[in-house]
């Protein structure tokens, strides 16, 4: 077991990112180990007490920290969007990321001290912010009869038989197998994620699908004819299986149409956003507008790797040649990326993420955001970094009061 003083330089060392490769080998082998975690906490207690923006040291913050470990990815600064060479980096930068993990945790409890004895802060509970976790892996299944069956809590197994398919839980998410010959109809089921869910589904012809909070989308039990058709709403993050003799289209409400053979992209299409997007990693697709989009006329754009296709309502369609892959696939990687975003469209993420309802008191704040995060922590974490970042708030229950 390892002593006090060798336990606290490594801590720091590895906040402060200044240990050898050797000695951060011996922190992730050694340190976070069963048997010197009561020193661990004891001492990294001790450290963070001095630091004015951390809690002392709670039990929690270990499965936080181990976490982290395995995390790889960049801290997060704030920019004003006023101004944007003027960039507020605060300490989440300085500490690493892991650190700014345990910030995060550490911190929200700060944000829960500062509500009044009587629970409130501004007229919000102060409860409210810690108990509202961040979303998870869930949905909702309509078969074709009408009956809905939730999944978030089902084991593995067959949950229904549909039209010449099995479907069927796999480890986490949802597939078609099919059990004969090929139907002579078109049956559809329809997978709908609430707020603070996203989901996975394998569709009849091996096609993979990632759902988004607050998504769904409409397909048949069986593929026939000589198109595969599904419909969306939401986001959506699609494998396509190749079969160049049966195209593979995607509808996203009443907004624009996809069509590919074969290939790997992502979707955004949610109804309250200006801007739909179409993200191309791999293959090549063909992406139409349709009434919804209200242009004079009908836009085409054809897209390939590394593209991203833009269409903003009333205004046409724009192609970004060099788009930010990382950006529109953050959903799927459990990340927030929020580089070059503005708070209106932070705030989006977050409702759907959270659940909460987000309202503004007197117009939005003119602040733009920088940076990723981790989407698994609870709704406190992210109002510390909004504090962080200059924004004035109050909470309500599960509504969030943006201030002037």
């Amino acid at each position: 077991m390892m002593n006090k003083e060798d336990m606290a330089y490594l801590i720091q060392g590895y906040m402060q990112n200044t240990l050898s490769d050797a000695e951060r080998q011996t922190f992730i082998n050694e340190v976070l180990t069963e048997e010197n975690r009561a020193l661990y906490q004891e001492v990294a207690a001790s450290l963070l007490e001095d630091a004015p923006a951390l809690a002392p040291f709670d039990e929690k913050l270990w499965p936080l920290f181990h976490q982290a470990l395995n995390a790889d990815k960049p801290s997060l600064h704030i920019a004003s969007k006023t101004n944007p060479a003027v960039r507020r980096q605060h300490s989440i930068r300085k500490w690493g990321w892991a650190a700014a993990v345990i910030l995060l945790a550490a911190s929200s409890f700060l944000l829960l001290k500062r509500f009044g004895n009587d629970g409130t802060q501004n007229g919000g509970p102060a409860s409210v912010a810690q108990n509202i976790p961040p979303g998870r892996n869930g949905a909702v299944l309509t078969l074709s009869g009408g009956q809905q069956i939730v999944l978030d809590s089902l084991e593995n197994g067959m949950v229904a038989r549909q039209n010449g398919a099995d479907v069927v839980l796999k480890n986490g998410g949802l597939a078609y197998d099919k059990t004969g010959a090929t139907p002579d109809e078109l049956v559809y089921n329809t997978m709908a994620t609430p707020k603070g869910r996203q989901y996975q589904l394998t569709l009849p012809d091996g096609t993979k699908v990632w759902l988004n909070s607050a998504s769904s989308i409409r397909f048949p039990t069986a593929f026939i004819g000589k198109e595969r058709r599904v419909d969306i709403h939401g986001e959506a993050y699609f494998e396509v299986a190749k079969n160049a003799e049966m195209p593979f289209r995607v509808r996203a409400g009443n907004d624009m149409e996809i069509e590919v053979l074969g290939t790997h992209f992502n979707v955004n299409a949610y109804e309250n956003e200006r801007t739909l997007r179409t993200t191309l990693l791999e293959g090549r697709v063909k992406v139409t507008s349709l009434p919804g989009m209200q242009h004079h006329g009908t836009a085409t754009g054809v897209i390939n790797p590394g593209e991203q296709l833009e269409m903003t309502r009333n205004e046409g369609v724009t192609v970004v040649r060099n788009a930010d892959i990382s950006k529109a696939m953050a959903w799927k990687n459990g990340l927030f990326n929020f580089e070059g975003a503005t708070l209106e469209e932070v705030m989006k993420q977050l409702e759907r993420w959270y659940d909460i309802e987000v309202v503004y008191e007197n117009g939005i704040p003119n602040i733009a955001f920088d940076g990723k995060m981790t989407k698994d922590i609870p709704l406190a974490g992210l109002l510390v970094m909004l504090e962080k970042s200059k924004v004035r708030f109050r909470l309500e229950g599960r509504k969030l009061v943006v201030l002037p």
